[in-house]
């Protein structure tokens, strides 16, 4: 059986989230949720689209731990079980910061690394760090290192957990939510199941999860250029 499912497999994979609910189901999904912050090399991982296609398969995924037989509790289920993921592997990242972070401000400077690059998401954590945290949870690639940055920083253990919870939840939530209702509703306005057109509404996410990434990245360059 592993060797016609590894004769079978391609790397591209791993970008779909139909995937792991095809081979690892509710566990394995938990797995991804937690490995994206939790083991820092997670951030290829697809988080977003993940949890909206895991939406769509909520009661499936439900019953591998509780049947309920009921379609809100089987979303309630799902989200508990997926935002205690979420935030352990948000809280692994921020102690693996706080362990590593006191030792770079003694590291040697070089192209990739300046001390004045600490110093300013310091700043930028002491002023937003909040609001940074829950937003992060939205954004692929950041979400990976907010939590690491945080730690790095020294932001504050009480007001990391807090709003790690917040954000966790409501990320979890928007996703899982969106992703049952919206192919409920489609469903039944017009007959169209989301389910035998999954790679196009993963694109889509993908699409509109990452355009503020690049956006501040094309944003920042130009800033840069003018001020050059």
């Amino acid at each position: 059986m592993l060797q016609i499912l590894l004769s079978d497999f391609h790397w591209s994979q791993l970008l779909q989230p139909q995937f792991y609910i095809e081979h690892g189901g509710l566990w394995l999904i938990l797995f991804v949720v937690f490995a994206e912050t939790g083991l820092f090399v997670g951030f290829f991982l697809p988080g977003d689209s993940l949890l909206f296609v895991a939406g769509i398969y909520s009661s499936n995924l439900a019953n591998e731990f509780i049947p309920t037989g009921n379609e809100y509790l089987d979303l309630l289920l799902l989200m508990l079980l997926i935002s205690a993921a979420g935030i352990a592997g948000n809280t692994v990242g921020y102690w693996f910061g706080r362990k590593v972070g006191p030792a770079m401000y003694n590291w040697k400077e070089n192209i990739l690394f300046k001390r004045k690059y600490l110093e300013q998401a310091h700043e930028f954590y002491e002023k937003h760090g909040g609001g940074a945290i829950i937003v992060a949870r939205f954004i692929p690639i950041v979400r990976t290192f907010a939590p690491i940055v945080a730690g790095i920083v020294q932001m504050d253990k009480k007001k990391f957990v807090f709003f790690n919870i917040i954000g966790c939840l409501a990320w979890v939530f928007s996703m899982l939510f969106a992703g049952h209702f919206l192919q409920k509703w489609i469903l039944n306005q017009f007959g169209f199941d989301l389910k035998d057109h999954l790679e196009v509404i993963v694109l889509g996410i993908v699409l509109v999860t990452t355009a503020p990434v690049f956006i501040k990245l094309f944003a920042g360059k130009k800033k840069d250029n003018k001020e050059a």
